[in-house]
C-alpha cells in the first residue's frame, strides 16, 4: 500500500529549475537570483523574461520583449462584449477565470498541442505567452470599469507593463511611485515554485490543454482563501480588529478557538516571507512619501504580527506574504476584491514558465490513491434488499 500524505505534503511532484525556497532561512530565489535583488534592481519584464528563458535577458531582446507586450495589450471586443453581461457584483477572480478561459474561442491556440510528447515549438509557447500576460492585465484593469458601468480607456504602448495597469485601472497618468511599487509587487508574486496553483497549472498543463484552459484552472485554484484569497481576508481581519489595541485580545481568541489568523504562516516558511519583509517596506515607504506619520492599518497589523510572532514563532509560523500586500493595495487605492486578481496576473509568468518547463519533457499526471471504501462485493437485486 502507497503511504498517503494528506495535501501531498512534502512529496516531489515535478522537476523544475524556475525557483527555490530555503524555508529554513526565509530565502526565495527566482532561477537563482535572490527576490531582494530582483525587487530591488528588475522590473516585472525582465523577470519575466528570467523565468521564461533562465537567464537575464540583454538589452536587446528586454526591449523587443517589453515591445511584444505592449503590442499585444488590446483585447478583441467580443472579449468586452462578454464581461458586459457578468452580473457586476461577480468577483473579480470569477470573472478573470471567465475571460481567460474565453480568450481561446478568439485566440485559437492549440495548434502545437498535438503530440502527446508536447510542443517543441519554441515561437509558439513564446507568443501564446506574451498574449496571455498582457491581455490578463488589461481585462482586469477593464474589469474595474466595466462593472462601475463605464467603457474602459484604451492600452497604451508608451508605458510599462506597470504603468499602464495603472493608468488603465485609474484612468489617471500613473504615480511614479504607485507605477513603482506595483511593479514590485508584480515581481514577487510572479513566481513561488510548485503551489496549489502552479500544480494546478501543470496537471492541465499534462493533458495538452490549450494555455488558456491551463490559465483559467490556475485563476480558479488561486481564488481560494487557503492560497491567493488570503490577501482580501487580511484586510477584513485587520477592519475587523479596529486598532492596535485590540490585536492581542484577537489573536488569543482566534487561537483559542484554532481559527486562522489570515496572513500568518507558510507551508515552505520556517520563518518570516521574504516577499512580506519587501512589502512592509514598500508600505513604510509609501506612507512617507505622503507624509503620514502613523496609519491605522498598519500599525494593526503589526501589532497583530508581534502577538502571533509571541505565540507562534516557536512553531514557526510568521508572516506570509498576503499579510502586507492587501494593506499596501488598500493604500494604493485598489479595491480588496481585485487584490487576488492582480496576483493573478503577475503569477501567470509563473504559470507559463511551468507549462513552457512542462512541455519540454511531458508526461500526463495519474496519480493513485488509498482506497478506504468497501471490499470486493455482489450486487443485490432491489426486490432482496431490506
Amino acid at each position: 500500500m502507497s503511504e498517503y500524505l494528506p495535501g501531498l505534503a512534502g512529496v516531489p511532484a515535478t522537476k523544475s529549475n524556475i525557483s527555490d525556497i530555503d524555508g529554513e532561512k526565509g530565502v526565495l530565489y527566482y532561477r537563482g537570483y535572490p527576490i531582494e535583488q530582483l525587487a530591488e534592481n528588475s522590473s516585472f519584464e525582465e523577470t519575466t523574461m528570467l523565468l521564461l528563458d533562465g537567464e537575464l535577458p540583454t538589452a536587446d531582446a528586454l526591449s523587443e520583449f517589453s515591445q511584444q507586450l505592449r503590442d499585444n495589450r488590446w483585447v478583441k471586443y467580443h472579449i468586452k462584449e462578454l464581461m458586459k453581461t457578468l452580473p457586476a457584483t461577480g468577483h473579480p477572480m470569477d470573472m478573470l477565470q471567465t475571460a481567460a478561459a474565453s480568450l481561446s474561442m478568439f485566440y485559437p491556440a492549440k495548434d502545437c498541442l498535438t503530440s502527446q510528447d508536447g510542443c517543441e515549438d519554441i515561437n509558439y509557447v513564446h507568443n501564446m505567452t506574451v498574449k496571455i500576460i498582457a491581455s490578463l492585465a488589461t481585462v482586469v484593469a477593464m474589469w474595474e470599469h466595466l462593472r462601475n458601468g463605464y467603457e474602459p480607456p484604451d492600452p497604451r504602448a508608451d508605458l510599462s507593463h506597470a504603468e499602464n495597469f495603472l493608468y488603465m485601472f485609474t484612468r489617471k497618468e500613473p504615480d511614479p511611485l504607485l507605477a513603482h511599487i506595483m511593479d514590485v509587487c508584480l515581481i514577487l508574486h510572479a513566481e513561488h515554485t510548485i503551489n496549489a496553483s502552479t500544480f494546478s497549472a501543470l496537471v492541465t498543463s499534462s493533458t495538452l490543454a490549450s494555455p488558456y484552459s491551463v490559465i483559467a484552472a490556475a485563476i480558479g485554484t488561486l481564488s481560494g482563501p487557503l492560497h491567493g484569497g488570503a490577501n482580501q481576508r487580511v484586510l477584513e481581519m485587520l477592519r475587523e480588529i479596529g486598532s492596535p489595541e485590540r490585536a492581542e485580545a484577537y489573536v488569543e481568541e482566534k487561537l483559542a478557538n484554532k481559527q486562522v489568523i489570515w496572513g500568518m504562516g507558510h507551508r515552505e516558511y520556517k520563518t518570516k516571507d521574504p516577499r512580506a519583509t519587501i512589502l512592509q517596506g514598500l508600505v513604510s515607504k509609501l506612507m512617507a512619501s505622503r507624509g503620514a506619520a502613523a496609519n491605522p492599518l498598519l500599525e494593526t497589523a503589526l501589532a497583530v504580527e508581534k502577538a502571533a510572532e509571541e505565540r507562534l514563532g516557536h512553531k514557526g509560523v510568521y508572516a506570509n506574504v498576503d499579510f502586507y500586500s492587501g494593506i499596501l493595495y488598500n493604500e494604493m487605492g485598489i479595491p480588496a476584491d481585485q487584490f487576488t486578481a492582480i496576483f493573478a496576473m503577475a503569477r501567470a509568468a509563473g504559470w507559463l514558465s511551468h507549462w513552457r518547463e512542462q512541455l519540454g519533457d511531458n508526461r500526463i499526471f495519474r496519480p493513485t490513491q488509498v482506497y478506504t471504501g468497501k471490499p470486493p462485493r455482489d450486487y443485490i437485486p432491489l426486490e432482496k434488499r431490506s
